[in-house]
């Protein structure tokens, strides 16, 4: 009786919360109620943006000079093509950082880097001088200051003439500038295999990249232009041949691609486009010096290729460019006739010449005397019929061509016993006279 009782009690006492009326709340509790709802709602909605904008951060463009990696958890993601991003149309979405982080990497840009590691020191007032384009100061310093200046060693001259067995002494210094311009061609092995600082905030990763590669391109760079300088000689490096930039580059490439990894060798991913020689120059403390010696090397050279121009010139006019070869072939004792008569036919120039005049000359002779041989022929009966007459009108006719060519004549009747006086050349215009007519003839001739 007393739990029913109870549970009628508690029956009427809900009854009656249930029915009682809701209790209003004052205007300062109305008004809290009223600042936390529209609080929750604005919170909800700021949470909402700030998802969005954590979702939208995760979209990068690729420029066109760019290609992208995607770095999840510091480890590149994707496998073959699709571990490199290319430039398109469209943006890519990755994670937001820290889950995913995007590392942009220029691929066409070509960077230029001045290496002035050999160089001669120059002050503040020098270098504004130079860059704006003024000549270059050559005042003169009275020692050279291994601790300032730069330089490098050429070979000596004596192991460029004897190319060996020299004891290295002698080795000249000459100072030099350099650029070098190359670019990042496979950004994922530059990744991997070549160390970038970490980009702080407002960094870009271009600066930050050519930053940190700078001094590894450099010391390459200075270690392979002190290897090939001491393959030419100091007239040879003036000349600031190209042969000398190009060996420089061969050597940093070899270097370059002497960079290994643990997954792939010989791949750094730089890509050296030019080694160029901007500048070479000797001391400037003997300048006065080298001056008259490159001067005396020169003319010595000149007057080396002169003199060989002038041989061969002289050659190719006596017999041509087979002169030698003809030569080298008449002092043989085992040469084949065929093979000599084949060069006596490729002669040129006076020997040709020669060659002709001699042949010419051999078939006059040999027509004269079948001429002769003909007339005397033709002569032989009638000197076996007559011989004196003939001799005598043969001789007649021999004299009369021998006087057709004389200027003057005297004709001498015998006499005995009396003194006989001819003046010769009593008359010079008789003489001239008659050498003009006799060119005038020869000339119609």
């Amino acid at each position: 009786m007393a739990e029913e009782n109870s549970k009628r009690r508690n029956h009427k006492g809900n009854d009656s919360l249930q029915s009682s009326p809701p209790v209003e709340l004052d205007p300062a509790g109305r008004s809290l109620s009223e600042a936390l709802r529209i609080s929750f709602f604005i919170l909800k909605i700021i949470m909402i943006v700030l998802v969005v904008l954590f979702l939208v951060s995760g979209f990068q463009t690729v420029a066109s000079d760019e290609q992208a990696l995607v770095l999840r958890f510091g480890k590149i993601r994707g496998v073959g093509e699709n571990r490199i991003l290319k430039p398109r149309a469209w943006p890519y979405w990755v994670f937001p950082y820290p889950i995913e982080e995007i590392v942009k990497i220029p691929v066409k840009k070509v960077v230029n880097l001045d290496i002035r590691s050999f160089w001669y020191y120059q002050s503040e007032e020098e270098l504004l001088a130079e860059s704006q384009g003024q000549p270059r100061n050559t005042r003169i310093v009275n020692t050279l200051d291994p601790i300032t200046d730069g330089y490098c060693l050429t070979r000596s001259e004596k192991q460029a003439d004897a190319q060996a067995g020299s004891d290295g002494s002698d080795y000249n210094i000459i100072h030099s500038k350099w650029q070098l311009r190359y670019r990042i061609k496979d950004p994922e092995q530059f990744f991997r295999n070549v160390f970038v600082g970490n980009l702080k905030p407002g960094e870009v990763y271009f600066d930050v990249m050519t930053e940190s590669i700078t001094p590894l391109l450099k010391n390459l760079l200075e270690d392979a232009v002190v290897n090939a300088m001491t393959h030419y000689t100091i007239d040879e490096a003036v000349k600031s041949e190209d042969r000398i930039p190009k060996h420089v580059k061969r050597l940093l490439d070899e270097k370059l691609d002497g960079i290994e990894s643990d997954e792939t060798e010989n791949m750094c991913g730089i890509e050296i486009e030019s080694v160029l020689l901007t500048d070479i120059t000797w001391p400037r403390q003997v300048n006065d010096a080298f001056r008259a010696a490159h001067n005396a090397s020169q003319d010595s050279r000149t007057a080396v290729s002169d003199a060989a121009t002038y041989a061969q010139n002289k050659v190719d006019e006596a017999a041509g460019p087979v002169a030698e070869q003809l030569y080298a072939a008449l002092n043989a004792p085992n040469v084949a006739e065929e093979v000599v008569e084949t060069l006596w036919a490729q002669v040129a120039g006076e020997a040709q010449q020669r060659i002709f005049d001699a042949i010419e000359y051999r078939t006059k002779v040999a027509a004269a005397a079948k001429a002769n041989a003909d007339y005397f022929r033709s002569l032989l009966p009638e000197y076996r019929k007559h011989p004196d007459i003939v001799v005598q009108s043969i001789y007649r006719d021999f004299i009369e061509t021998i006087l057709a060519g004389a200027g003057e004549k005297f004709v001498v009747e015998p006499t005995e016993g009396e003194e006989i006086r001819i003046l010769l050349s009593r008359d010079p215009t008789i003489k001239r006279k008659t050498e003009k007519q006799k060119n005038n003839e020869d000339s119609k001739n």
